[in-house]
């Protein structure tokens, strides 16, 4: 009962209830216990992979390089640095020179100790079975633990993401890394990996050496790392055409919980999920071998009022047309841009010399135009804030660099999305006195015409209004509205409503398949897998 006395003000409210329950840890979760593994530190299982160990001391030495110059890179005046040789992590590097270190041995002390450096290369091939594992099609991770610190890389490739511990970068002090090797083994498939190992920590040199604590190739069946947990859901059918894209017997599973409210999930064809918790200002990162981790902290605010705000962190996340990410940050009250060297740009954060409210969802065209909605949720008082400047709630365009006003149509614009040929934008409504979803023509110049009520839902039960909004490739509609998932055809009919454990905010496309619908749903993150693939950055 509690619950539907905040529904009936906003989201934000809602999301209040919440926060104010004891949530348990979404990161930092064990992986789950491989159904294969092969020790690489123990002879005799070290002989399945074929494989062999090589070593060598890494050195400190002087080279030339440069200032960081006006564009922040290394352009500048020339200068004197260091760097680390050999240089072994490069692809197809010749190591037949090092000493071959029996997996036994892999407990020896190395390096010099202080600072200082050591490689491992391991070469291996996958086997036909581990145990009672056939290998054929499991997803094989490699595990190391190094006393004190490691980098790893794969065949030449080190694959690095912002935010993401103990993967490629350093873990931290004695912390695993974990990479995948594959997702799709083939026995007799060879692989070389890199590993720099450091003595540590660097500002409190230790007298000791480098040494191998654990190392281990983890084999799990066919999706299985994939799996969730399932959880009752309800389909509420309304049109026979709903079969075309529920597929019978699909399964609704969660992910991960005890978040205080997520929203605005992108997926990154690297293989992951990020998405928002805007009340603990983080963005978070979900991927199937390594669960939740925090990919960025403080997403939205740092202000010294932030104990007044709701929802100070980012909402909404998408990717340019360069996989950059894009962020609507509530507290901050502006669109930024992640660069891929970790510096932030920000697109815009003011209308006509007034600061925008708290942009909160956002969508590219195919040509690079940046369109978000700007309602004032992230503020402290709403509609009511005094920080507000801006007079209206509107749909903005940024094409060009210039910024303009696109829609002023809606009290509490929220989530949009293009048709696939581009020739509509949708925007969903978050006013509970008028549950629409509204349908623009878009012009070339980015401007939009005849926004015409596409699909009403003030008639259905419950008091949430329209929150996030995906399109599939087929130009079906999927809104966070009254009760749940509701699907509109491309003609406005009402196809089905998908009713889980929470009511979800948002949801993206994801997979390699792009038919998984993730679901940012208050506390939890959930997924299904449907007939018909969406259309994603």
């Amino acid at each position: 009962m509690l619950r539907t006395r905040f529904r009936t003000v906003s989201p934000l409210l809602l999301s209040l209830l919440a926060a104010a329950a004891p949530a348990r840890s979404a990161v930092d979760v064990a992986p789950p216990v491989a159904d294969a593994v092969i020790d690489l530190r123990q002879d005799s299982t070290f002989a399945q992979v074929s494989g062999q160990w090589r070593g060598h001391v890494a050195e400190i030495v002087e080279v030339d390089h440069r200032a960081p110059g006006p564009d922040l890179k290394p352009t500048g005046a020339p200068l004197r640095t260091h760097e680390l040789q050999p240089q072994a992590a490069a692809p197809g590097f010749d190591d037949t020179s090092w000493e071959t270190l029996p997996a036994s041995s892999l407990e020896a002390r190395r390096g010099t100790g202080k600072l200082s450096f050591y490689w491992y290369r391991l070469h291996l091939a996958l086997p036909e079975r581990v145990g009672e594992l056939a290998v054929a099609g499991s997803t094989v991770v490699f595990e190391l633990v190094v006393d004190d610190y490691a980098e790893v890389s794969v065949d030449g490739r080190q694959p690095l993401t912002l935010g993401r511990r103990g993967g490629a970068a350093v873990a931290g002090y004695n912390s695993p890394n974990r990479l995948v090797l594959t997702r799709d083994a083939r026995p007799g498939q060879r692989f070389e990996l890199a590993v720099l190992a450091a003595n540590g920590p660097f500002s409190n040199l230790p007298g000791n050496y480098i040494w191998v604590r654990s190392a281990t190739l983890d084999f799990y069946r066919p999706g299985r790392l994939a799996e969730g947990e399932e959880v009752p859901f309800q389909v509420v059918t309304q049109d026979p055409a709903l079969a075309a894209i529920v597929p019978a017997g699909a399964r609704l599973e969660k992910l991960a919980g005890g978040f205080q409210f997520l929203e605005g999930p992108v997926w990154v064809t690297d293989g992951y999920l990020l998405f928002s918790d805007p009340n603990a200002n983080v963005i978070y990162r979900w991927s199937p071998e390594e669960g939740v981790s925090i990919f960025r902290t403080k997403s939205g605010y740092t202000g010294n009022d932030i104990g007044l705000y709701h929802q100070p962190g980012s909402n909404g996340l998408t990717l340019d047309r360069d996989g950059r990410l894009t962020i609507d940050e509530h507290g901050n009250r502006r669109v930024t841009r992640l660069e891929k060297n970790g510096t932030l740009t920000v697109l815009a954060d003011r209308f006509e010399g007034k600061r925008l409210n708290s942009p909160n969802d956002l969508v590219y065209r195919s040509d690079g135009a940046l369109y978000f909605t700007d309602p004032p949720f992230g503020l402290p008082a709403f509609h009511q804030d005094p920080r507000r400047e801006l007079p209206f709630t509107g749909v903005f365009c940024l094409k060009d660099g210039r910024l303009s006003v696109v829609s002023r149509d809606l009290e509490g614009p929220n989530g949009l999305a293009f048709s696939p040929d581009e020739k509509y934008l949708y925007v969903t409504d978050w006013d509970p006195k008028r549950k629409v979803v509204m349908r623009y023509e878009v012009q070339p110049d980015g401007s939009l015409l005849n926004g015409k009520v596409f699909f009403d839902m003030g008639g259905a039960p419950g008091e949430e209004a329209l929150d996030g909004l995906k399109v599939d490739r087929a130009g079906n509609l999927y809104v966070s509205g009254p009760g749940g998932l509701w699907i509109l055809s491309p003609e406005g009919r009402h196809l089905g409503t998908l009713v889980g454990p929470e009511l979800a905010a948002n949801f993206a496309w994801g997979d390699a398949d792009g038919r998984t619908l993730y679901w940012t749903a208050r506390t939890g993150l959930y997924r299904i897998r449907l007939n018909v693939p969406g259309i994603r950055p």
